[in-house]
């Protein structure tokens, strides 16, 4: 017999190893996604990593999820344009009020988007410009 010390063995199929199911396509990767946009909404800049993820996991999972990452993928580029717009009419003094509309149409999105995956539900229209 030696002295040496053994390296550990790796962990077996049957140890269950633990992944990490929030970044798989599905229902939890969804519902982190919405997560960061929300929190996003609050100053932060998590709707980055959340627009990452949902293009990342885009064409991994089934047909009614799909949607879901599309209607997540839109949200973050008409919030992004109509953000743009608003900033720019801040010199006719109607920016202020339509920021605080794109705030509000973006919350109504998520919402809308959780409230469909918490039943299992797809998005009837992912790609609509507005609800």
């Amino acid at each position: 017999m030696s002295d040496r010390m053994q390296p550990p063995a790796p962990p077996s199929e049957d140890q269950g190893v633990n992944t990490d199911r929030w970044l798989e396509p599905g229902k939890a990767n969804l519902q982190v996604i919405y997560a960061l946009y929300l929190v996003s909404a609050l100053g932060g800049i998590t709707v980055i990593i959340g627009v990452v993820l949902a293009y990342m996991n885009r064409g991994k999972c089934s047909e009614w999820l799909e949607t879901h990452y599309t209607w997540l993928i839109r949200t973050f580029w008409l919030g992004l344009l109509y953000g743009f717009i608003s900033f720019l009419l801040f010199v006719v003094l109607i920016g202020m009020p339509l920021m605080v509309a794109v705030a509000v149409l973006m919350v109504v999105r998520l919402v809308i988007g959780l409230q469909k995956l918490g039943r299992n539900k797809p998005i009837l229209h992912p790609d609509s410009w507005l609800i």
